[in-house]
């Protein structure tokens, strides 16, 4: 897979995507900087406007917003009230917590006066993904929001393949119904980027039942519950036996996969961040996300280990997230 064509792709769309970490981040800074250059999309920078020239003047050409300025901030602040009101929110705190660069970039989402969000280089996951599933909210009432990463880079054992992997960042120990789903939205995000033939597999330490235990059963019946969407997928399945084909051959024969799955889906979180994480640094591959996916609106996070690249990489996939929102 080649990157620079999601750059294309989100070139000409030209969507709006706001940035709530450029007042304290510096590869933000950089990597708006880049995409302004590639025009990739057009950054909206939440910050105060004299403070962020004075500290980087290239800043000046840039749209930025002052959440305590802001000529729509009525409007604003309203959509929060009307959004956490029966959680027990007043006026005065939806007036305090908009004022939150988190909070105020999700609502600028939400409220239409940007098309994304990035954000996560100086914050824990819960800062982003908090105010998106309190604001955006999941697509459907009781649906799930999980995350991916999109894995892609020079490595002799993915041969150019670029891979899925999910979740990564969201939810701890998803059940076999929310396996699925995580399944299906990670399906529409691979495609959305552009890539064909989604390949799943469902992992697991057993293969086809060549071991026993309650996470296997979850991830089996998981597997089951996806069947129905006629996508290629297989599971329980082991790593080895979803990616390698000389290895599917003596131990799943008969998988629709033969060794060549480009979606893997995790038993639990703990699985998925530690296998990105070790596929990232040990395998020197690209690990682009966490990408958030069921929600109505696309806001996107980022691994506080991330680098500037990264941060252009997600932004050019919050754009391609966002054009279904047409």
């Amino acid at each position: 897979m080649k990157i620079k064509e999601i750059y294309k792709k989100a070139k000409s769309l030209q969507k709006n995507i706001v940035f709530p970490e450029v007042a304290f981040s510096d590869r933000t800074i950089e990597a708006v900087k880049i995409i302004k250059k590639k025009k990739i999309a057009n950054a909206i920078l939440i910050g105060d406007e004299s403070a962020l020239i004075l500290r980087d003047k290239d800043l000046a050409s840039f749209q930025i917003i002052n959440p305590k300025t802001f000529e729509h901030r009525e409007q604003i602040v309203k959509c929060l009230y009307e959004k956490r009101k029966a959680k027990g929110m007043t006026m005065e705190e939806a007036e305090k917590l908009a004022l939150d660069p988190y909070y105020f970039g999700t609502l600028l989402v939400e409220t239409g006066f940007a098309d994304g969000m990035v954000a996560g280089a100086e914050a824990s996951t819960a800062n982003t993904v908090k105010p998106a599933l309190q604001i955006i909210k999941a697509k459907k009432k009781g649906g799930v929001v999980s995350s991916c990463f999109l894995v892609y880079g020079k490595n002799k054992f993915l041969n150019g393949k670029s891979l899925v992997i999910a979740d990564c960042g969201v939810l701890p120990n998803p059940s076999s119904d929310e396996l699925a789903e995580i399944a299906y939205d990670s399906c529409m995000t691979y495609q959305n980027l552009g890539l064909k033939d989604p390949k799943v597999a469902f992992l697991s330490y057993s293969t086809h039942g060549s071991a026993s235990g309650e996470v296997i059963t979850k991830v089996r019946e998981g597997y089951e519950k996806f069947k129905k969407h006629g996508i290629c997928c297989d599971g329980e399945i082991q790593f080895d036996a979803a990616m390698v084909k000389e290895v599917a051959k003596h131990k799943c024969p008969d998988s629709p996969l033969q060794g060549d799955a480009n979606i893997l889906i995790y038993p639990d979180l703990n699985a998925g961040n530690i296998s990105y994480k070790t596929i990232q640094y040990i395998g020197g591959l690209n690990a682009i996300g966490p990408i958030l996916q069921g929600l109505n609106k696309p806001v996107n996070d980022l691994s506080r280990g991330c680098n500037v690249q990264d941060i252009v990489t997600i932004t050019a996939v919050t754009a391609l997230q966002a054009q279904k929102e047409n």
